[in-house]
Order: C-alpha cells, then structure tokens, then sequence
C-alpha cells in the first residue's frame, strides 16, 4: 500500500511556494509516496488547523508543511515559528501520524530563500516517507 501524505502550503509567498510544491511532488513520486490532499491556506497562523484537519483523515497516513517565515522587523516571526514548530509536534503524537516541515525560517533573509526552497521541500517529503517506514 502506498504511503499516503497530504500538503499544507502558506500561500502568503505563494511563487516561492509553488517551486517548494512542485519539487515536492517530485520528491514523492520518486519515492512512492502519493500526494492525496494539497491544501493552500493564508499563512503560518493558520496551516495547524488544517494539519489537524488532514490528519483526521483515514487516507491520510501523514502530512508536510511547506512555506517561509521571514525576518521581520518584529519577533512576530520568530514567535510564529516556535509555535508552528510545536503544534507540528504536537499534533504528530496526537494523531500518532508523522508531521513534517519545510518551512524556511523564521529569521530567513530574503536573500537566503532561494537556495532553501527546493532542499527543505525534498527533505520533508523524505522525512515523512522515513517516518511512515517506521
């Protein structure tokens, strides 16, 4: 049976973020992992609703985040990253289902991003495959 994930995407950055997607479905091809659910919300803020929602799901055996949490001038970011960070492992042991990151950041600088796009898509697609090997 193949492993079944689905995608939470920020689409606050939504150019950069389709590069992350694209080299995510990529990624999951050559593994065997089949991307049932794709779902696009605004931001940071709102991608644990819709991890908690996916993972209530019977087809969906574990799910990636993927986006970036910029520098601001504010420690808004950093605050939106730990809280990501800590609802992303808290709802993996909830649903007893793999959550994995690619988010870029927080504290990215703009000229950072690029580089990071496509490695943190393909290591969180390889993250969840490992983590539903186990």
């Amino acid at each position: 049976m193949p492993k079944r994930i689905g995608i939470v995407l920020g689409s606050f950055h939504k150019e950069m973020i389709q590069r992350q997607l694209d080299a995510a479905r990529a990624k999951a091809g050559e593994l065997g992992v089949e991307i049932v659910e794709e779902v696009w919300v605004p931001g940071s803020v709102e991608k644990p609703f819709a991890v908690s929602r996916l993972l209530r799901r019977d087809d969906i055996d574990g799910v990636v985040m993927l986006g970036v949490i910029e520098k601001g001038g504010t420690k808004h970011g950093f605050v939106m990253g730990q809280s990501l960070m800590h609802f992303a492992m808290n709802l993996s042991v909830v649903h007893d289902k793999p959550v994995c990151l690619g988010v870029l950041g927080p504290g990215i600088e703009p000229d950072q991003i690029e580089s990071r796009l496509v490695p943190y898509a393909e290591k969180a697609i390889k993250a969840v495959n490992h983590m539903l090997e186990l």
